[in-house]
């Protein structure tokens, strides 16, 4: 298990923190209050953290899936690719 791994590109949270590496993400996620950490979009950041410490892989799933739960719960972050492409087009 290695929780010293880096993220190419860290995350960075609203407060001002940034998430670095696997360890700062673990330690972030379990400040999260137990509601929050119960969402399906946390569950699954969560596990995709685990996967990535426990199989040395490739940090890009654990970014991926902290970033969407992140996002998850702020609707201005969250577009849809239709709207997207309606905003290109107009």
């Amino acid at each position: 298990m290695s929780w010293q791994q880096f993220f190419r590109d860290p995350i960075e949270l609203q407060d001002g923190r940034v998430l670095r590496s696997l360890r700062d993400a673990g330690e972030f996620v379990q400040t999260l209050p137990k509601a929050t950490l119960d969402r399906p979009e946390w569950q699954a950041a969560v596990q995709a953290l685990l996967l990535v410490v426990d199989h040395d892989g490739d940090t890009l799933p654990a970014r991926i899936g902290i970033v969407r739960a992140l996002n998850a719960s702020n609707p201005t972050k969250r577009r849809t690719r239709r709207k997207a492409a309606r905003r290109v087009i107009r």
